[in-house]
């Protein structure tokens, strides 16, 4: 797949209708990935993310022995383990290309007494960014160094905590890593302070199919219940993605569209939405059903052309089932069509923000108060130009669907 970048010219200025399917969520894509490592049966991961990230992850397991092959005519992944992985095999290549090497730690310590993973970034930067992964995963026997660009770990066999873990971080890869440590320790794992986010659910389910008790699900304690050999020949379907859910419904909102969003996971939107009324958007949600995982609850989301107004309370993020980290930036687009001021506090990433003023160049009146927070005015009359994207996914989307809204002339 090229690399090369990408030229876009966007026509805007126009309604949308119709009705679009949420796709399944790349994150939980990414941990059932890693979480087929353990399996010695084979594994199918039905309607999978077809992306980038998941082209590095199985390079990186082909590379290892790990037989991975996509069905005809679909985006079903199937995932045959060897007889033995070949870890000294590994692309080193693949795997300095996605920090999803870092959730292989917690699959790999059941299978080797040492080994070593590649990662991008000097060691100091690696060990400081790491620490909270490391700090559960070693009360499971696993001590790791970052020295020069790898990960060095040694294992010390049949370890099991004897009392609750308790994560330092409530990170979604911190607590799917301690997950994956667990679900193959043959006894009783309580970890405290875990994310109860969409994908770190997703795993959770996923683990179940191979034979692993988890109790809890869904809150910040949960009970795992693991087991020492897993080989089961499972299908799963990774559940759709709240934060393409977000993205489908600022389309609507700032072309002034009336569009239904379906297969929407409204567990994990419904701060975005009770924030989305307040501001006066109209919006009608159909009946709950079930994902193809049969646990995480959908419904389709219609929206209605609406005039908006800012809220008087700053919008920002928190852990969930707070409005999620990911689902912010739409905001700003979203607040840049509503009348009066909007501050938008990113009080998680040090640069985001920074990004997030290129809706600027588009006619949106924005000031930034300091890294972490930027004042947006509106209603914005948007003008289209020649810009160059930013390097970071989501404000990158944020000028996408501004451009949306731009009426040619």
């Amino acid at each position: 797949t090229s690399n090369a970048p990408v030229n876009l010219r966007i026509e805007g200025g126009r309604k949308l209708s119709g009705e679009i399917d949420v796709r399944t969520s790349k994150n939980a894509a990414v941990a059932c990935l890693c979480a087929a490592l353990l399996n010695k049966g084979r594994t199918t991961l039905r309607d999978l993310a077809r992306i980038e990230e998941v082209n590095r992850i199985t390079e990186v397991l082909n590379s290892i022995g790990v037989k991975t092959r996509w069905l005809p005519d679909s985006s079903d992944l199937e995932i045959t383990p060897p007889e033995r992985i070949d870890l000294d095999a590994m692309d080193e290549g693949a795997a300095r290309r996605t920090r999803t090497i870092l959730m292989f730690l917690g699959p790999l310590l059941h299978e080797a007494r040492a080994f070593r993973l590649p990662y991008a970034g000097g060691c100091d930067l690696g060990t400081r960014t790491v620490e909270p992964h490391l700090a559960s995963l070693r009360r499971f026997g696993l001590d790791v160094t970052a020295t020069h660009g790898w990960y060095e770990a040694a294992v010390t066999p049949g370890v099991s905590p004897d009392r609750a873990i308790v994560l330092t971080e409530r990170g979604d890869t911190v607590t799917e890593n301690a997950l994956l440590a667990a679900a193959q320790t043959p006894s009783l794992t309580v970890l405290r302070n875990a994310s109860p986010n969409y994908m770190v659910q997703d795993l959770c389910v996923f683990l179940t199919k191979l034979g692993v008790r988890i109790e809890g699900i869904g809150t910040t304690t949960l009970k795992v219940h693991g087991v020492s050999d897993i080989n089961a020949d499972v299908e799963y379907w990774p559940s759709e993605d709240p934060i393409e859910a977000m993205s489908l419904m600022t389309a609507a909102i700032v072309t002034d569209s009336e569009l239904t969003i379906e297969r929407c996971p409204i567990e994990f939107l419904e701060i975005e939405l009770a924030i989305l009324k307040e501001m006066g958007m109209k919006y009608e949600l159909s009946s709950e059903y079930p994902s193809n995982n049969d646990f995480t609850r959908l419904v389709d989301i219609t929206v209605f052309p609406s005039h908006l107004i800012a809220v008087a309370d700053k919008i920002h993020p928190m852990p969930f089932p707070g409005l999620n980290i990911d689902n912010l930036p739409f905001f700003a687009v979203i607040a840049a069509q509503a009348q009066g001021q909007t501050l938008i506090h990113d009080w998680v990433y040090e640069n985001r923000a920074i990004h997030l003023v290129d809706l600027g160049k588009l006619g949106a009146s924005v000031q930034l108060l300091d890294p972490h927070r930027l004042i947006v005015h509106g209603p914005t009359h948007w003008r289209g130009r020649e810009l160059i994207c930013p390097p970071a996914l989501r404000p990158a989307v944020c000028l996408l669907l501004a451009a949306l809204a731009i009426a040619l002339g």
